[in-house]
Formats: structure tokens, C-alpha cells, sequence
């Protein structure tokens, strides 16, 4: 069997999570199969570095006496901010020598610095995809799934969409049993899609400034089933319904339409994954009205029916 080598890249102000958990994924998958992976940290000179967390970690070599590995693995954290122009030209000049090219959160921006995204399709952590859009504009930034695969580059979202790429990549090397064995053990689904949204609908859009649309935002969000109309909505916010979509877009950044649909979406998914309820039921309870209606809705937003997305993230039964 071929053993893969998983270099991981090191630097003061590296993102623990970053490392660790890919670590964990791919070491895990070394023990269930011995001699599938080799995994070793390097850093610039070969000395301890501090995590963005304060921890320090101790790299295994440097990165000039690294030999090429099959998997690169290259973090986020404060260090990609403005890195070391030496670990940039590391990676420019050494970077292809892996089969695999991968990286967690903002280490997107230290793969695009040494021009390694160029024309190529990459992601990041949604509170950074604007910078790398702008400061790299020959990378076709996508912005909402958890990571995206381009040939052999990887690159993910932030902290724990790293750990599902590394599952994804484990379920590639080795079969997807393995992967959800190692998934099971270390309590995380196998596994979201890359195209699964980085954020909640909460998140993803500003909240109102002014109180009545902050109290219908919370409003929808606890009531999806409920008639969500605008004239219903701008009746409870005190305003005309003209007036009330005007300043809904103004301070939301997009239409009551589109936020309702945002909401019912994420509540679909989460009943999906938490609850035994049929479709026909949740559908109901998150105000799509029929199972057809909703079954549009996810596959123009997710590309997977619901009983396609509930197979892939219910949890497992207890004992399985």
C-alpha cells in the first residue's frame, strides 16, 4: 500500500484548529490502516511556533529539509496576514512537487500570495473571501461552500470545514467506510458536501437597525410556518408594506422574499438533521406548504433533494 506523507505547514500565528483537525482526520485514518499516511509538521527554521491560542507547537523538521510530500497542508490564522516573505517563496517554489495541494481557512491567502490560485477556483472563510477576491483577482473566489476542489488543489472555509475536506480526502484514499469510521469517532458528520453554505441565514445578512424589522427578523426565525407575506410582516413592523420592503432591503441587504426563503431553507435542514419527522411533515411545520415546493427549494439552493440531504446529515443510530 502506498503510504501517503501529509506535510503540514507551520508558522507563528497559525490557527491551532487548523492543524489539529485535519491531523486528527488523517492520523486516525493511519491507525485504522497502517502505513496509509506519514504525517510531519515543518516550519521555516525548525523552531517552536505560537498558535493565534497561545499554544506552542514544535515542528518535526524544517521546511528546506521536507522532501515532497503527497499531501500539503497549509492553515490559516493571524500569520497569514502578512507572512514571511520566506515561507511565501517556499511555497512558490516547492508547492508543485505535491500531488495535493490543500488549505484551511485563510490559508487560501498564503497559497494565493506565492500565486498558486491563479485561474484557479478557491474558497476561504466567508469573513475573508472579499480580501482574497480583491487582493487576488486572478483566483475565482467562491464563497459559499465549506471547500472547493479544483484538480489538485483543496482549499476550505474556516476552522472545522477543514476536517471535512480532510474526510473527504480520506474517503477518497481509502473508501468511504473508513471515512465514516473515522467521522463516528470523532463525532462529526460524514460528511457536508462542498457545496453545503458556510453560515446560517442569521449570519449571513445584516441585522436591522431599526427595533420593529430586528423584531420581524426574530419574528420569521421562530415562526417559518407562518403566513410571511409582506403585507403580513410589515402589518407587525407598523409600516406600509411599500415602506416596510423598502427599509427591510435597506437595512437586510436583500428582500423580505429572499430572507423568508433563506429562513425556511436552514429551518428544513436543521428538522432534517435533528428530527425523524417526514418530509411531508417538515415541509409543513418550515411554511413550504407541500413536500414538491420544498423539494425545489433545496435543489435550487443545496443541488440535493431533502431525502438526499437527510441521508447524508442525519446522525447515525445509537449503537451503529
Amino acid at each position: 500500500m502506498e503510504q501517503r506523507e501529509v506535510l503540514v505547514v507551520l508558522f507563528d500565528g497559525v490557527q491551532a484548529l487548523d492543524v489539529t483537525g485535519p491531523v486528527e482526520v488523517f492520523s486516525g485514518a493511519g491507525q485504522a490502516v497502517p502505513g496509509a499516511y506519514r504525517i510531519r509538521t515543518a516550519a521555516l527554521d525548525g523552531s517552536p511556533v505560537r498558535t493565534t491560542s497561545g499554544l506552542t507547537l514544535v515542528p518535526d523538521t524544517t521546511l528546506a529539509a521536507a522532501g515532497p510530500p503527497h499531501t500539503l497542508l497549509v492553515p490559516g490564522g493571524q500569520g497569514t496576514r502578512t507572512p514571511d516573505p520566506r515561507l511565501v517563496d517556499w511555497l512558490r517554489d516547492n508547492a508543485h512537487r505535491a500531488r495535493r495541494k490543500v488549505s484551511v481557512c485563510s490559508g487560501a491567502l498564503l497559497l494565493a500570495e506565492a500565486g498558486l490560485l491563479d485561474g484557479r477556483r478557491a474558497t476561504t472563510h466567508w469573513m475573508l473571501c472579499d480580501t482574497l477576491a480583491e487582493r487576488f483577482p486572478a483566483v475565482r473566489v467562491e464563497a459559499d461552500p465549506i471547500y472547493v476542489r479544483d484538480g489538485d488543489l483543496a482549499t476550505s472555509a474556516g476552522v472545522t470545514a477543514g476536517i471535512d475536506l480532510a474526510l473527504a480526502l480520506v474517503e477518497e484514499d481509502l473508501g468511504r467506510d473508513l471515512a465514516l469510521a473515522i467521522a463516528r469517532h470523532l463525532v462529526v458528520f460524514l460528511r457536508r458536501p462542498g457545496n453545503q453554505k458556510q453560515f446560517s441565514a442569521q449570519l449571513a445578512v445584516q441585522t436591522a437597525q431599526r427595533r420593529p424589522l430586528r423584531d420581524v427578523q426574530q419574528w420569521i426565525t421562530e415562526h417559518p410556518a407562518a403566513d410571511l407575506s409582506v403585507d403580513a410582516l410589515a402589518a407587525r413592523a407598523g409600516l406600509s408594506p411599500r415602506h416596510f420592503a423598502r427599509a427591510f432591503r435597506d437595512e437586510v441587504g436583500m428582500t423580505p422574499g429572499r430572507y423568508v426563503d433563506r429562513v425556511r431553507l436552514e429551518a428544513a435542514r436543521r428538522r432534517l438533521e435533528d428530527t425523524a419527522d417526514g418530509i411531508a411533515q417538515v415541509a409543513r411545520h418550515c411554511g413550504y406548504g407541500t413536500p414538491e415546493a420544498m423539494r425545489r427549494a433545496f435543489l435550487r439552493a443545496l443541488a440535493a433533494s431533502p431525502a438526499e440531504y437527510r441521508r447524508r446529515f442525519q446522525p447515525a443510530p445509537a449503537g451503529h
